[in-house]
């Protein structure tokens, strides 16, 4: 896992898992083992945990993110991998190509980077004002490079100007964030990655703290206080995760097994954290969303 062991993200997707593997006949305790190790966005503690899960000699992996799947990968050549929340896959090299992953690996991704572009268009909606704007992002996480461009393609179309920022852990979050909000009419963009994942409390914080619209890819940053999200459901691909776990358990293999999708993508918005922002949500934007929390 790339989260925290307290995180209530995290917690849930073990137990969408857990139930998918109890639905198709696996139970913990009765017929099955699972070793987990929380990574908390941490690069060297994943190294160190994937070489300690290669030595229990386990019959396939489950991987959550990208930050994941690489140190996996390195360290279990034959040992099935099955993976959720990757976004590029293919140019991440962790596959060849969706349909037909060859090697040992398959699961589910997350994002088409086009869609990126999407959260700018939000922002500028939720925030007409809107005249620039920072792209916090993990520059680790290689499908962050291709969420940028997309975001670089809208911008000019909306008049705002873009700021990249780079970071790797709170001291940086924190800098960065105070550093450009000093300006006006600003707002912030989060991409995927596990630096900004494993401190999503404190962007949240910050971006409240200096006053600044901030769009976000999982809802999970909206329930905990973000002001808006598009993105995927980040639970059901670990419920659907099980399956293919269940699968290779019985004998298939991961390059016979595509890469999958994901089946919805959901607009959330946190009415609170706009009224404390001062913005007024129209009614079109309303009727679209998902979900609004009050």
């Amino acid at each position: 896992m790339n989260l925290a062991p307290d995180d209530a993200e995290g917690q849930a997707r073990i137990a969408a898992f857990t139930q998918g593997l109890q639905e198709v006949g696996w139970v913990v305790g009765r017929n099955v083992r699972i070793d987990i190790r929380w990574a908390a966005g941490d690069a060297e503690r994943s190294r160190r945990y994937a070489a300690e899960l290669v030595a229990l000699a386990p019959n396939v992996f489950l991987a959550s993110g990208g930050t994941t799947v690489g140190p996996l990968q390195q360290a279990a050549r034959d040992i099935p991998i099955v993976f959720a929340q990757v976004s590029d896959p293919v140019g991440a090299a962790v596959v060849e190509t969706l349909a037909r992953p060859g090697g040992n690996v398959t699961g589910f991704t997350q994002f088409e980077y086009g869609m990126a572009g999407k959260w700018l268009e939000l922002l500028k909606e939720i925030s007409p004002r809107l005249s620039r704007a920072a792209v916090l992002r993990d520059p680790s996480v290689p499908p962050g490079i291709g969420q940028l461009g997309a975001i670089q393609a809208v911008a000019p179309s909306l008049g705002v100007d873009l700021r990249p920022l780079a970071v790797r852990d709170a001291d940086e979050i924190e800098r960065a964030i105070a550093a450009f909000a000093q300006g006006s009419n600003s707002g912030l963009i989060v991409l995927t990655g596990g630096s900004v994942l494993v401190h999503r409390g404190l962007i949240i914080a910050l971006a409240a703290q200096h006053h600044l619209p901030a769009v976000y890819p999982f809802r999970y940053y909206v329930v905990d206080g973000g002001l808006i999200s598009y993105g995927p459901d980040t639970i059901d691909p670990y419920r659907r995760a099980a399956s293919y776990v269940d699968r290779i358990l019985k004998g298939e293999k991961p390059a016979d097994l595509p890469v999958q999708a994901p089946t919805k993508y959901e607009t959330v918005i946190n009415l609170k954290t706009a009224k404390a922002l001062g913005l007024d949500v129209s009614q079109s934007l309303l009727a679209r969303a998902d979900e609004v929390i009050e």
